[in-house]
């Protein structure tokens, strides 16, 4: 006799017996007997799908990779087991606006790096994060295939998306000579190079048009681009020309007209999608400046009247008072504090000097305290600009208008003395940080369900120095302080703004939700502690409440332990993306 399972050579002998009609149905009983084997079980966990549908009791057998069956599986077997009883399990979160890379390079700090502590991004997959989407803001390496080479042969932690970045080929194309339109041929050009990028394995293209060398181009220009998308099934996603009042290049004293606002902005996202038929995003979507607090109401209205008319537009948002930018915050102009007379940056005399000198010209006075007017309002007001750093401890930790009330002085007298206080080679005499955003804003935007979660954060190790604590903390954070907290909106709906949600918005057919047949990228967190330790004081802290993190079934984050394992792979457009050079 064959060496065949005891269960099987049983079924043998009841054929001999009982003959053939019978015996099928004796060993398909006692094959059904036999307990399912999986690679992994995840037990009695509280399912939350990824829908937005109520969590449900369930187990969760994966094989390969995949998830391959899902209800009670009480009599199965697996190579490892997690015991869920109390936690919940969701898919993985997705971070469709991620900087983990771009072609900025940040001075390594990438996941594109032989280095483990950047390409196993912990401080990305402690959050629970399974893919990134980088190469935002239109900032991409050159070219997409090399990049793409790169990370499959190093290895990383989650899975990553790519774009190519507008930006980049706008510089290709036109070199240095960006301030201005690009000609129809100069466009044609660019849509060739965007069309290479998508065929060696880019999902979309990316814009950064409150920065250079987007700023100069054209709606025109960008559909042209956009279009190259279409047939590639690729995806558009803007950080748009303005996220306010104005854009954060505007100054009173140096621009004339009416700058673009962020409901033109809006708008312009929703024609570039209208124009294409290519989904089309606008990205950490904010409502930024004193002045502007309560502008969600009509950007809301505008997309959701253009979605109501079959465009495809959603909008991601990080879940913070405070962006990147305002972290840097300078309020004395940059005008005012540049040698333009210098030969180079070595020979250029301290900014507090050239404050100095042109605040003896009084028409440049008023332009200067005009300009500072200006961009307290814009981070702000003077009561949500705190310092961070300064010569002066006593200043430290503190609002402007606290220091401002201290010295007897109105806000933008207090902002030059900070400068010509401090440090006098720093542009504005220290470190600064400001909270332009409202609340009331960010829990609007939450609470809209074509808003998916996003980071705007990169890679980040201790040592770093200041981050935005959105790096460790965007995606706990959606849960325990807009879900649970501020009531803005559900936690089921809040775990499917970072899982089916921008899964449906990158066109990823097999992520985003927890059913057979998709790949086993997994959270399990606990509900009562899970949070964001991270702050801007001490920004290199983990969140709480993760348990595991899989990616396609393997460990990343064990038992809260953050593994260093790169088991992530390189999501390549379905319709593009030729094998890598």
């Amino acid at each position: 006799m064959r060496n065949t399972t005891p269960l099987a050579r049983l079924a043998t002998v009841a054929l001999f017996i009982l003959g053939t009609p019978f015996h099928h149905g004796v060993a398909s009983r006692l094959a059904a007997q036999q307990p399912e084997h999986f690679d992994l079980l995840v037990r009695g966990g509280r399912v939350l799908d990824g829908t937005g549908n109520p969590w449900f009791r369930a187990d969760i057998g994966v094989r390969e990779g995949r998830i391959v069956a899902l209800g009670d599986l009480a009599g199965a077997n697996a190579d490892q087991v997690i015991d869920a009883t109390g936690r919940y399990v969701s898919p993985g979160f997705i971070d469709i606006h991620s900087h983990a890379d771009d072609g900025s390079g940040r001075g390594g700090r990438t996941i594109r790096n032989d280095s483990i502590h950047r390409k196993a991004a912990p401080n990305v997959v402690s959050q629970g994060v399974t893919t990134v989407v980088v190469n935002q803001d239109g900032r991409s390496p050159w070219p997409v295939a090399q990049q793409r080479a790169t990370l499959e042969r190093q290895g990383v932690g989650p899975n990553v998306m790519l774009m190519v970045g507008h930006g980049t080929v706008r510089r290709m194309v036109m070199g240095d000579d960006v301030r201005r339109p690009s000609t129809p041929e100069e466009a044609g050009r660019m849509a060739a190079l965007v069309r290479q990028a998508l065929e060696e394995g880019a999902v979309g293209m990316s814009a950064g048009l409150e920065y250079a060398p987007g700023r100069w181009s054209t709606t025109d220009e960008l559909v042209v681009l956009a279009a190259e998308l279409a047939p590639y099934d690729g995806v558009y996603i803007s950080h748009e020309r303005a996220e306010g009042a104005d854009p954060m290049w505007y100054l009173p004293s140096q621009h004339e007209g009416r700058p673009p606002t962020l409901q033109d902005a809006v708008l312009e996202t929703i024609e570039i999608g209208r124009r294409t038929g290519v989904r089309v995003v606008a990205s950490h979507i904010k409502a930024k400046g004193v002045a502007y607090w309560g502008s969600s109401g009509s950007a809301i209205q505008l997309i959701q009247r253009a979605r109501d008319e079959g465009v495809r537009v959603w909008a991601d948002q990080y879940p913070y008072p405070t962006s990147g930018t305002d972290g840097n915050t300078v309020l004395v102009p940059r005008w005012a504090l540049q040698d333009e007379e210098a030969a180079g940056p070595r020979d250029a005399r301290p900014p507090a000097d050239m404050l100095e000198v042109r605040l003896r010209d009084p028409e440049a006075a008023v332009r200067i305290r005009r300009d500072i007017t200006h961009e307290i309002g814009r981070r702000g007001g003077a009561d949500r600009v705190v310092i961070f750093e300064h010569p002066n401890e006593g200043y430290v930790g503190r609002n402007l208008q606290d220091v401002a009330a201290e010295r007897g002085e109105n806000p933008v007298e207090t902002a030059i003395g900070l400068q010509l206080e401090g440090d006098r080679t720093r542009p504005g005499g220290g470190r600064l940080r400001g909270f332009s955003m409202s609340e009331i804003d960010l829990e609007n935007y939450a609470a809209q369900p074509w808003v998916a979660t996003a980071s705007d954060g990169g890679i980040a190790w201790p040592g770093d120095g200041p981050v935005h604590p959105r790096f460790y903390g965007t995606f706990p954070r959606k849960i325990r302080h807009y879900a649970l907290t501020a009531g803005a909106l559900s936690v089921e709906s809040a775990v499917r703004a970072q899982t089916s949600l921008p899964a449906r918005i990158m066109g990823l057919a097999d992520r985003g939700e927890i059913r057979e047949g998709y790949r086993a990228d997994l959270v399990v967190f606990d509900l009562e502690t899970i949070s964001d330790e991270a702050t801007f004081v001490e920004p290199h802290q983990h969140s709480t409440g993760i348990d595991h993190v899989l990616v396609g079934g393997e460990f990343v984050v064990e038992d809260g332990e953050i593994l260093m394992t790169v088991p992530g792979r390189v999501i390549v457009s379905r319709k593009g993306g030729r094998p890598a050079a």
